[in-house]
């Protein structure tokens, strides 16, 4: 094969293996020596709690790549150079230092990482070197799949219709690194370092092993073996927390230790031999691909709402509302499948998608608070927290977003407890101090006898709150919050 360059250097960033690795597969067919490396990028670590289990999952998972790469490889001295600093100014270092002609990466969407690569680029090109980036993190980016008008989806429906007509063998194609490998130049000395440990990276280390939660390749291709045999069922099971319903990938597709292509082939097999289950899951990985094009196409939902006149809503605001909204961080608003769902994430740094629409509905429906409050808090500690999905999600529940919920659907989050956590299993199981009250008043404490709650020993306002708020009159109050942007919409 006639490559293009003598010497290249992959900058690994969400795409933390080596397995169907877009960009690794480029790379090893248009240089015939390889330099790979990571970064961990000091202007995002110095924004985060120095106790944080994605900079554990990602410090265990780079370790996993740079033995990976050395098994694929076979060279002494091969694997991964890790630098630690600002990812901007060490790629275009380390790429002088090796006297590279070009550097290959992934292609990243979101606005801070744009920014930054256009940074990379500009300064390589001052040095006469070529940034070449690929899709590997979704199926199909940008204004890949446009209406028939041409221009960008802002419905679902549609958008999955056209890319299930769509896609093809070719866009999930394995980008099988194996044939190439030979390409993988061993590092030079000086350059020879282990993986930072986490006291090196400035971390403390978090309960991730004792959650049991797999990191690396190796780690996602332990829970999609698990999935694989409950796929079929999917369907039926993804909307009850306390069944293990979904596939618990999120964290693995944000940075890469999966491959989309992979997961959406799989799917697409299991749907055409008729399982419903694997039809919806495919859905889900549809959504994902959606919400990346949104940000791309209409990167103003970064800041506010994607239909505009929802930005007019005045949300609670004072000392009062930020009473409000740490009840809410806290798991204290009264309500349990709510206050659960917090005890969830914030112990765990998970919480099941069903949850996350309840939780956020109640912020921003019952309590009247800014629906951004809620996605800078997610962001904060959800392990898998990816921005394009996460906006998408808070904008839903919000009905700011496209094709999100219409206003005046208003989760009840005592009728969403009793059907999607029917016997309570989920709520007992973060909300201990609740678990001797009898089902049918667990949902709503405050409907139990005086006698149930001293059997249960539970005091309300003692060792579980009393409501924030009643679910009916806060209802009223968001119907008419809403009414600056009602015009504009179909009437119930």
């Amino acid at each position: 094969m006639n490559k293009q360059f003598d010497t290249g250097l992959l900058w690994f960033r969400r795409d933390l293996r080596v397995l169907d690795n877009a960009a690794l597969h480029l790379a090893l067919t248009s240089c015939r020596q390889l330099h790979c490396v990571f970064v961990f990028d000091q202007a995002i670590l110095d924004a985060l709690p120095r106790a944080d289990r994605r900079v554990e999952f990602i410090r265990e998972s780079v370790h996993e790549l740079d033995a990976d790469l050395r098994q694929l490889s076979g060279l002494p001295g091969a694997g991964l150079i890790v630098r630690q600093g600002l990812a901007s100014e060490e790629v275009v270092i380390l790429a002088r230092t090796l006297q590279v002609q070009a550097v290959f990466a992934a292609q990243d969407y979101e606005p801070q990482a744009i920014a930054r690569d256009a940074r990379v680029r500009s300064a390589l090109t001052d040095t006469g070197i070529a940034l070449h980036s690929c899709k590997d993190h979704v199926v199909f980016e940008g204004r890949e799949l446009l209406t028939q008008t041409g221009t960008p989806y802002g419905v679902f429906t549609p958008y999955k219709n056209n890319w299930l007509a769509t896609v093809t063998p070719q866009h999930l194609r394995n980008h099988d690194a194996t044939p190439h490998a030979a390409a993988l130049a061993p590092r030079p000395l000086a350059l020879q370092q282990a993986v930072p440990t986490l006291a090196e990276l400035g971390f403390e280390k978090t309960n991730l092993s004792t959650l049991k939660i797999p990191t690396g390749a190796s780690g996602a291709r332990q829970l999609f073996e698990d999935f694989f045999d409950r796929m079929d069922d999917y369907h039926a099971t993804r909307d009850f927390p306390a069944i293990k319903g979904p596939s618990y990938l999120g964290v693995h597709l944000r940075f890469g230790t999966v491959s989309i292509r992979q997961l959406a082939a799989t799917a697409q097999q299991r749907q055409i031999q008729g399982s419903q289950g694997a039809a919806v899951w495919l859905g889900e990985l549809i959504w994902r691909d959606f919400y990346f094009q949104i940000l791309a196409n209409f990167p103003h939902v970064a800041q506010g709402a994607y239909k505009p006149e929802y930005n007019a809503i005045q949300w609670e605001q004072g000392p009062h509302a930020h009473a409000l909204f740490q009840a809410w961080c806290e798991g204290r608003t009264g309500y349990p499948l709510v206050d659960a769902a917090m005890a969830q994430i914030n112990q765990t740094g998970y919480m099941h998608n069903r949850l996350r629409m309840v939780a956020g509905s109640f912020l921003v429906k019952d309590l009247g608070l800014d629906w951004r409050w809620g996605e800078r808090y997610f962001a904060t500690h959800l392990n898998d927290f990816d921005l394009a999905a996460n906006n998408g999600g808070w904008q839903w529940v919000s009905s700011s977003g496209c094709d999100a919920q219409p206003y005046f659907r208003i989760f009840n989050p005592v009728s969403q407890s009793e059907k999607f956590d029917p016997e309570g299993k989920f709520i007992r199981r973060y909300l201990p101090q609740l678990a001797l009250l009898p089902t049918k008043v667990l949902h709503a404490p405050w409907t139990a006898k005086p006698m149930e709650l001293q059997t249960a020993g539970v005091t309300l306002g003692g060792n579980y709150p009393h409501p924030l708020v009643a679910h009916d009159e806060a209802r009223t109050r968001t119907l008419q919050r809403y009414a600056v942007v009602k015009k504009s919409l179909p009437l119930p």
